[in-house]
């Protein structure tokens, strides 16, 4: 019998998402050989150089024979195609789980193509950089941030506790959420700010009055808060698409919000303008 509670894993897409869940696994003693399944080789190699996997292909099918739990951390809109090439290959028992920060489109696209015998327990670590690929992996991303779980109907409720155990080891509080709440939360605490990041970041580039880039003038304020902005585009795009009534929701929502602010400003009312900084400052300041 082997030591490890995961003997096999096998990690699709081995970046800052996959990687650093390999490395807090490893760390903690938990899972045995990690097997990376990625298209670029160059990544891979690197993944194999950091100690993040053991062995590697290109080819998803070879990559999860005999795997015992297999992490999807591709992104959403990929996911199905690659349970599709997977799906004959994985062992009776085995358990499938992702890291996509849309549950209900992930679940609609996997679930429908696993065997019975193989357990989906849909996952998403509420944790992440604006850096990306097998170098901004590391071991203690997850450690003091929330990961939410979001078992269906079919989920096996063993697979469930014993995913919810790897994310422990990988030091994480671990919440069980409806699918649905889970992805109108995350369009108002994610997917929204990242939106907006990335429209700032277009409309300061953009403003053409003077004949230069504004952006070089830049300071900690604006750096800081558009640092997202540099996350990876495919993987918002997905998202964006994935998570669209949720989303757009959240931006109809926002778009109130700040005609409001516009407003104060426009009338030049600097009660409304204080007040509504405060409110800010304090629903922000709860949060620390």
């Amino acid at each position: 019998m082997s030591e490890f509670l995961i003997p096999r894993m096998t990690v699709i897409g081995v970046g800052l998402i996959g990687g650093s869940f390999a490395l807090a696994l490893k760390q903690a003693g938990v899972v045995g050989e990690v097997v990376g399944v990625g298209r670029g080789v160059d990544n891979l190699k690197t993944a194999l150089k950091l100690g993040i996997v053991d062995r590697y292909t290109t080819d998803p099918a070879e990559g999860v024979d005999d795997a015992d739990l297999v992490f999807l951390a591709t992104p959403v809109l990929s996911a199905g195609d690659v349970v599709e090439q997977i799906a004959a290959n994985l062992k009776p028992g085995a358990i499938v789980t992702d890291g996509g920060s849309v549950k209900e489109a992930m679940i609609d696209a996997i679930e429908p193509l696993l065997p019975e015998s193989v357990h989906f327990v849909p996952g998403h670590p509420i944790a992440g950089t604006e850096h990306s690929g097998a170098e901004a992996a590391f071991a203690t991303l997850y450690r003091d941030r929330r990961c939410i779980l979001t078992p269906t109907e079919k989920t096996d409720a063993d697979a469930v506790s014993l995913v919810k155990s790897l994310w422990q080891k990988a030091g994480s509080e671990v919440v069980v959420m409806d699918v649905e709440k889970h992805d109108r939360v995350l369009a108002a605490i994610s997917h929204l700010p990242h939106m907006v990041a990335y429209a700032l970041v277009v409309a300061g580039s953009s403003y053409d009055r003077y004949d230069e880039n504004i952006l070089e003038y830049s300071a900690g304020g604006f750096k800081d808060f558009t640092r997202i902005a540099s996350s990876d585009p495919t993987m918002w795009r997905d998202i964006a698409l994935a998570n669209r009534d949720a989303l757009l929701e959240m931006m109809n929502h926002f778009e109130t919000v700040f005609a409001e602010l516009k407003e104060d400003v426009s009338s030049g009312d600097g009660r409304k303008l204080y007040d509504f900084f405060l409110k800010s400052k304090q629903s922000r300041d709860a949060i620390l």
